[in-house]
């Protein structure tokens, strides 16, 4: 997930006001204005006394030439480190990418600039610094960078076997986004492949629709979540951040509002992508669906043998939600 921080000295009521209610994630103050900030709301500021240290939690380092780039990627090393050009070049942001092991962050005057320093190389910076009067231009570039996740690469299978099983606890995940048709979570039995289950964002005619909710499946089942981490189902609590996903891989990070954990009767679902398994244990009802290549939901009730659903896979093992290269075999 990307960061945005505001920063506003002179002290600026109506910066830090739509600040706030945009959702960026901290502020930075002058010393001794921490306060007048929590008074507002609640959000992390940035200064010497600050939840966020200067010089001490992260440092900021203008790039004037090579001498400075250099500096700045021994600071990398250790440190957050948020970066001032003076042109706006993007050749040392790109350098430093390439080699930083902390988080980078970039001031930026506007959404077109926080656009591109997201975009670097593809993978962009950790976050950006925004210093701006504009309040419409802080409002755009939370609602960028609040959007900005890398997108899925989603694969197509086909349905090798669907059985019903026994009762068991399955898990609803309600979020605090309302889904659109064509978006859901991918979950799976395992790690390594996953099923793109569908929100219950269709009508029909046994309940009401509840758009911000996906029933995700068994609670033994992984889910994958932002920065490519995952979580069995079971783990998952209030204020999580959850991954959402469309039909086209395009991915957006939404908020656990409430889990619920209930018995009810499963079923297994497994699939091939290309000659490789996936599988998962969902709830045996109507109102649970997984999505058709073209985003379409199909309802598991209907879904039989050659049926295509999309899927996602990844090879790297799990240790504790974290990708690892270890040889593990899930069965």
């Amino acid at each position: 997930m990307k960061t945005i921080w505001v920063k506003t000295i002179p002290f600026n009521k109506p910066v830090v006001t739509t600040a706030l209610e945009s959702g960026v994630d901290a502020i930075w103050v002058e010393d001794g204005f921490e306060e007048k900030v929590k008074e507002l709301g609640r959000i992390k500021t940035i200064s010497k006394n600050g939840n966020i240290k200067l010089s001490q939690d992260v440092v900021e380092i203008e790039i004037k030439g090579k001498e400075d780039e250099i500096e700045a990627a021994k600071l990398l090393t250790s440190k957050t480190v948020i970066i001032k050009t003076t042109d706006w070049t993007i050749i040392p942001l790109e350098n430093l990418i390439a080699q930083k092991a902390c988080d980078l962050i970039v001031y930026v005057r506007n959404v077109e600039e926080a656009q591109t320093a997201l975009q670097i190389l593809e993978k962009g910076v950790d976050g950006i610094l925004l210093e701006t009067t504009d309040l419409n231009e802080i409002k755009r570039c939370a609602n960028l960078v609040k959007d900005v996740e890398e997108p899925i690469g989603l694969a197509i299978a086909k349905i090798t076997k669907v059985e019903p099983l026994g009762m068991g606890d399955r898990v609803c995940i309600d979020t605090c986004t309302n889904m659109k048709p064509g978006e859901g979570m991918l979950v799976g039995n395992s790690s390594q492949a996953m099923f793109l289950v569908h929100s219950e964002s269709v009508e029909n005619p046994y309940v009401e629709q509840r758009p911000f909710r996906v029933n995700a499946g068994a609670i033994h089942a992984y889910t994958l979540l932002p920065k490519s981490r995952t979580k069995y189902l079971s783990e998952l609590k209030m204020g999580d951040a959850v991954l959402i996903v469309n039909s086209n891989g395009k991915t957006q990070t939404a908020i656990v509002g409430r889990i619920k954990i209930e018995k009810r009767p499963l079923m297994l679902v497994e699939g091939e992508i290309n000659s490789k398994p996936v599988s998962l244990i969902l709830q045996n009802a109507e109102t649970i669906r997984l999505c058709r290549p073209d985003g379409s939901p199909v309802s598991v009730v209907s879904i039989e043998k050659g049926t295509e659903v999309l899927t996602y896979q990844e090879i790297a093992g799990r240790h504790f939600g974290m990708k690892i290269q270890e040889t593990i075999v899930e069965k």
